[in-house]
């Protein structure tokens, strides 16, 4: 079994296909699926996806990229929603300093928000950092016992054994199957198994073997198959112990 810890499995490139990439994903053996939002407008879809089929939890939050979406009065809403409809975690959200015109102020707002909130409510927070690793560290500090995942993890072997002892995984992807990928290859060399989380980002980041395709979750087998091999252990080794690190991290039930 399998947990895709990270698909945007409501985003519109999957609304020609959803049920048939959902049950690719079953026959690869990916069990569950969390679905992290990207803005309020989103919410509602989202949470239909999820309940179109079992093993898709939903996430709900405000991603840093999505900023022209956001409001203020958002962060009232999504603690109103949390609290209703219980979802396994709070996110997407973060910083990301990537992409140009956007607000840096503003995303620390958003961020901070959403950490106090998942905080507040003891539920685990899916992190975007994109050249924010350090920042993030930072501010994950000031919340003694909060725990989460910053996903497409592209810090250094350094900063990764940081969030270790802040009790943050991290979750990697497509990125890690490209043999440029040295930095990640020796992350995942060191880190301790019990700290990884698989993840596609579909129907973003495919893949080495899938470039300029749209990505899906059946194509986590690939992302494991490449762990146990810088490991030097099998994928059935790597699938149970990242199984296990997502099923306690976001509380969800194996069966």
């Amino acid at each position: 079994m399998l947990v895709d810890s990270h698909c945007h499995l409501d985003a519109p490139e999957f609304d020609p296909d959803r049920d048939a990439v959902v049950a690719r994903a079953r026959q690869a053996g990916i069990a569950h699926q969390v679905v992290p939002a990207t803005h309020a407008e989103a919410w509602p879809k989202l949470r239909a996806v999820c309940a179109a089929a079992p093993g898709l939890h939903a996430s709900y939050g405000l991603h840093p990229t999505f900023l022209a979406h956001h409001r203020p009065a958002h962060l009232d809403a999504l603690a109103e929603w949390v609290a209703r409809e219980r979802p396994v975690a709070i996110g997407e959200c973060g910083l990301d300093h990537f992409v140009d015109g956007l607000d840096a102020d503003a995303q620390l707002q958003y961020f901070e928000g959403q950490l106090r909130l998942a905080h507040a409510q003891d539920l685990p927070v899916i992190v975007h950092a994109r050249r924010a690793v350090e920042q993030t560290i930072g501010l994950l500090r000031r919340f003694d016992g909060l725990r989460g995942v910053v996903h497409s993890f592209s810090g250094s072997p350094e900063q990764a054994a940081q969030l270790w002892k802040l009790g943050f995984l991290i979750g990697l992807g497509g990125p890690l199957t490209f043999d440029r990928a040295k930095r990640l290859h020796r992350v995942v060399e060191g880190m301790p198994l019990e700290q990884l989380l698989l993840e596609t980002d579909a129907p973003d980041q495919p893949d080495a073997d899938h470039r300029g395709q749209r990505n899906e979750p059946a194509r986590l087998t690939r992302i494991r198959d490449v762990v146990a091999a810088l490991r030097g252990i099998t994928p059935d080794a790597v699938a149970a112990q990242t199984t296990r690190n997502a099923l306690s991290l976001f509380r969800i039930a194996a069966a």
